[in-house]
């Protein structure tokens, strides 16, 4: 590898990060959304194709929400842990470009 030739292997874990960032931000949307609906008796689950998509999205989603939940208080019916959840999503992947641009302006990555 040249001086002037980019890293491949640092292009591709930033990639991967973001990506799986951002299927981790749909996927907690989701299950936000399923959840809502599966309470307002709009889904029903014990339809089996409802059922699959909904524990699928409750087993992904389900072990960085709960330390949330712990920590929040008690709204009664309403659940903001998906929006804070959101929100941290976003801020690591905000975290995440800066790393990549300070890498850049510091070249130690090219």
């Amino acid at each position: 590898m040249t001086a002037r030739e980019p890293p491949m292997l640092l292009d591709a874990v930033f990639f991967l990060v973001q990506a799986g960032l951002d299927l981790f931000w749909w996927a907690v949307l989701l299950a936000a959304i399923v959840q809502t609906l599966m309470g307002f008796n709009v889904l029903d689950g014990r339809n089996r194709i409802v059922w699959t998509v909904a524990d699928f999205l409750y087993r992904v989603t389900e072990p960085a929400l709960r330390p949330l939940r712990q920590r929040l208080p008690n709204l009664g019916g309403i659940d903001l842990s998906p929006l804070v959840l959101l929100l941290g999503i976003t801020a690591a992947s905000i975290a995440l470009a800066a790393i990549r641009g300070y890498m850049l302006r510091a070249g130690i990555y090219f």
